[in-house]
């Protein structure tokens, strides 16, 4: 095959870029619409283009001098020079034609025929009062200046210029603290505002302390960047910065970002707040430890009262050795770990925790009274990332895959759910890339896998996520379609589900399978059978005298529990005794658990007249 063949069938057609309006606008320019002459030489080679916001001075004649309208004070104008953003901008055609051909100082004037400028059919701008748009006339533009900007605003109320790029890449946000050099200026070049000596302006991103306007655009900047920021008076609100800004159309800030602190508000509800003190090493969030890692920090904890009581120092108490830990793996207060793993090696940041994400729920200092609001302020010394699979033999992998789902059984074991369940779907994740090369490590390989997702069923079940259980199930039976503990818990989670049939099946199947599984599905038919006893027994109870009311009479029927209160979702819960974890097998007994409660969604068909579906869990029933 020749060359030219060869490129022929490899040539992909680029797809057409879709026409802009601007485009489709300058289709209708016509030979002798449009005529310039040059009045005085710009400087420079560049011309503007779209994306650069354009400053000029306009005066519109007609052909016999006449001065029709200007932006110029010596013909009657305010002396502010128009600004648009080429390609943003609603400008007549003419101009969106003309002053691209422009270099920077340079002096032109246009002639232009109706149809170049407020004559055109459908021009997005409206016509100045008794503007001559039917006539030919001449437009006098002097470019002042063009440059790149960033349109923040879609409406064009705000748009930055940058003078000097800044540093990386993050920007500051609601709730950070800035730090900022900021002067302000009328279109016309008066000063109004001025704060570039002594201390930076200080104000928390997000609290209405700047311009809304000028808040956007500093939302746009990175640390040490300069910038000019233009903000049309729709942005211009009050705030401690400028108190008064009634009469200003427009104010150009000059700002440069001196520097910013981030804080975040972790839960989003202004409960947890970390607030970063000590810049760290490293891009955010790429160098942080976001994934399970081995962590070494050191902190000290406070409580919030008016001594800020120091309750535990690792330089002073712990004889100035860092604390030590694995995140992932509940070894510290839940609202400590999850602000760390935010942070950036060397940071050091001061971290305000509610009662319920500090040590409520996690052992409790001596010196820490329940209920107490906590600070920590942790310094992050480093952080060594988990073991790369990459590259490891069949027999290694399984090792470090057992010792995650050891960690995993032991978070299930102290009731810390979520985790353990993180823990199996990390070890799951990492076996997508797991390819065994013999039988036996094949087999060795299902096992594992079958054991894993068996373990997530059983955290799902806890969790009161009933279908996402048999949906776990479903992966090892697919698989493996005779697996007896599969068919059992996947049966379990049915019968949490108030699928009664669907259980049965899967209990009644596993004695088939596995006769030494016979014990245990005995004990689970039971269960199930004592379950719908109940159920029927509650239905009963609930629709009891329903039928011997007049029409119009019927009253709710209120679902209640055996010891007289309303059924809730949480009850639904913890309905089922505790699922098992693989590895351990299920307690064989001969009784069904009478101590157990009724769970939800439960169809129950009376036996009389016509059907009614008794949705167990709500406060009405209803009657097909």
């Amino acid at each position: 095959m020749s060359l030219d063949e060869d490129d022929e069938q490899s040539y992909v057609p680029k797809k057409k870029k879709s026409e802009s309006e601007d485009d489709k606008r300058r289709k209708k320019i016509v030979p002798g619409s449009l005529m310039k002459a040059l009045m005085r030489p710009g400087g420079g080679e560049s011309n503007p283009s779209d994306g650069d916001q354009v400053i000029y001075h306009c005066t519109v004649r007609t052909l016999d001098g006449v001065v029709v309208e200007s932006t110029r004070s010596e013909h009657g104008g305010k002396g502010i020079p128009i600004r648009n953003v080429l390609g943003k901008s609603k400008m007549i055609l003419g101009l969106l034609e003309g002053i691209p051909t422009m270099l920077k100082g340079e002096v032109a004037m246009f002639k232009m025929m109706p149809q170049m400028h407020y004559g055109e059919e459908d021009c997005p701008v409206p016509a100045p009062i008794s503007f001559p748009k039917e006539d030919d006339l001449h437009f006098e533009i002097e470019l002042i200046d063009f440059s790149k900007a960033k349109v923040v605003s879609d409406d064009l109320g705000v748009i930055k210029k940058v003078i000097d790029e800044g540093q990386g890449w993050e920007s500051p946000r609601e709730p950070y603290e800035v730090k900022a050099w900021i002067s302000a200026k009328t279109v016309d070049g008066k000063l109004i505002l001025s704060h570039t000596e002594g201390e930076p302006y200080f104000f928390t991103f997000g609290k209405c302390e700047v311009p809304k306007g000028l808040e956007i655009g500093i939302g746009t900047m990175t640390r040490k960047e300069k910038a000019v920021i233009y903000v049309t008076n729709q942005y211009l609100t009050p705030s401690p910065l400028l108190p008064v800004m009634e009469g200003y159309g427009e104010v150009h800030f000059e700002v440069e970002l001196v520097h910013f602190i981030q804080v975040r508000d972790v839960l989003g509800d202004g409960r947890l707040i970390k607030r970063r003190v000590h810049d760290g090493e490293g891009e955010f969030p790429m160098d942080c430890p976001l994934h399970d890692s081995l962590l070494r920090v050191h902190y000290k904890g406070m409580l919030l009262n008016k001594e800020k009581t120091v309750f535990y120092d690792t330089r002073v108490d712990n004889q100035g050795t860092p604390l030590e830990f694995n995140s992932g793996e509940g070894m510290v207060p839940e609202g400590f770990e999850m602000c760390i793993r935010l942070m950036l090696p060397g940071e050091i940041a001061l971290v305000t925790c509610p009662p319920d994400y500090a040590y409520d729920k996690f052992s409790r200092p001596p010196n820490v009274p329940e209920g107490a609001h906590v600070q920590w302020e942790i310094e992050l010394l480093g952080f060594d990332m988990p073991k790369d699979w990459t590259g490891l033999d069949f027999q290694n992998i399984m090792d470090e895959a057992e010792i995650i789902r050891v960690t995993g059984n032991r978070l299930f074991k102290e009731g810390k759910i979520e985790l353990a369940k993180a823990k199996y779907e990390k070890v799951l994740r990492e076996f997508n890339h797991v390819n065994p090369q013999t039988d036996e490590e094949g087999k060795v390989f299902l096992d594992t896998r079958n054991s894993l997702h068996l373990n997530v069923a059983a955290c799902f079940l806890k969790m009161g996520e009933f279908r996402k259980s048999s949906e776990a199930c479903n992966k090892v039976l697919d698989a493996t379609p005779v697996h007896a503990k599969a068919l059992y818990r996947r049966g379990m989670a049915y019968m949490a589900a108030g699928d009664f049939e669907e259980a049965r099946a899967d209990f009644q199947m596993m004695t088939k399978v596995d006769k030494s599984s016979e014990p245990d599905a005995t004990v689970a038919l039971a269960k199930l059978k004592k379950r719908e006893q109940e159920v029927e027994r509650k239905a009963r109870k609930q629709f009891k005298g329903l039928f011997d009311k007049k029409p119009g009479e019927i009253a709710e029927a209120q679902v209640e529990d055996r010891d007289g209160g309303e059924i809730t979702g949480e009850d639904q819960k913890n309905e089922l005794s505790e699922p098992l974890l693989e590895g351990n097998e299920p307690r064989h007994s001969n009784e069904a658990d009478g101590s157990r409660r009724r769970v939800g969604r439960i169809f129950s068909f009376w036996p009389s007249g016509g059907r009614i579906f008794a949705f167990l869990g709500l406060d009405r029933c209803t009657i097909l």
